[in-house]
Parts: C-alpha cells; structure tokens; sequence
C-alpha cells in the first residue's frame, strides 16, 4: 500500500521520473547529491519506497532531537556526531561489518550550503570495504533522480573522486543557488 501511495505521490502529483535503478547487491553506499533542502529527504522516501530496497541514512545528531529522534529513526535514519575527532568513516565501517545486508544514503556535501568540493568519507568506507558506490542525482530541474550505474573504487583515488563528482556537475537541486 505504501509502495502503490509514493509511486501515485512520486509520478502522479509531482510528475518526477526515476532513471536506472538501485543494485540488488545487499551492500553498497547511496551518494546523493546535490543535497539543498529539508525536502530532499522527502524525495528520498519516495524514491526508496517505489524501489522497495532498504536504504537507511545518516544525519547529523541535531536533528535527533527529542522530538523529533523518534520519527527520524522510524524513516530508517540514524544520528552521526560529525564534531571533534570523531571517527566517521571507522564509525559507519563497523555499522556495515555488522550487518550481512545494510546500505546507506549519504549527502557526500555534508550540509545544504554550497559547497565547492565534495567531502570523501562515503568513498574510503566504499573503498575499505571493497563495496559499491551508487551515484543518485536529485535533478529538481528536470523532474527526476538519476540512479547511476555501481562505481568501485580503483588504486586511483583522486581520478576516482573527479569522476564521481563530474557525475554530479551541472545537476540542479531544489535550490539552484547552493547546487554542486
């Protein structure tokens, strides 16, 4: 029933399609970018919830009010402390290692601001696990979320990291102004 509500919301009401799909690999890392709004996770949901895979998400820990933990941790979200010497990328290697199937959505900008260059947390976890990154663009200009193809990490990572990012140049968030 959910499922049949989000498509109706997704394609019928905002009119948005979805190009490509999510792997059936049982782990792999989400990036998505550009990361401009609260209503990207809006987007998200309804974009999880017609692919049927389950993707949790990380945020930081001041949303995980408590008012608000409750709902965050029932959409599949979990609180990340992203100050001080926190070991971030250890932190979400240990999540994975526990699980025997677990993918996560990360906003690799690491905020709704501007941003000039992308953080790299997502592709050493990817990297040290020797898991799949999934490149998804929030095209709010065109109507629609691009799912790229799997990327693996090579022994090349600086020409990694430029080719996922030009994945993402150009594409337009919710606001244009605070785009990649």
């Amino acid at each position: 029933m959910l499922r049949f509500l989000s498509k109706k919301i997704y394609y019928n009401i905002m009119n948005w399609k979805i190009v490509g799909s999510f792997p059936s690999e049982p782990k792999y890392i989400v990036a998505v970018v550009p990361h401009t709004s609260w209503l990207d996770i809006f987007v998200g949901l309804l974009v999880r919830s017609i692919s049927g895979e389950s993707i949790s998400f990380i945020g930081k820990k001041e949303l995980f009010t408590p008012l608000t933990a409750w709902f965050f941790r029932s959409i599949g979200g979990a609180p990340i402390d992203r100050s001080g010497n926190q070991d971030t990328v250890e932190s979400i290697v240990a999540i994975f290692e526990a699980h025997k199937k677990f993918r996560i959505a990360l906003a690799p900008e690491g905020t709704r601001k501007r941003v000039n260059k992308l953080r790299t947390g997502y592709y050493y976890i990817a990297k040290r696990l020797n898991i799949p990154i999934v490149p998804v663009a929030f095209d709010y200009e065109n109507k629609r979320v691009i799912v790229h193809p799997n990327f693996y990490a090579s022994s090349d990572d600086q020409k990694d990291l430029k080719v996922l990012e030009n994945l993402f140049k150009g594409v337009c968030g919710y606001s244009r102004q605070k785009s990649f």
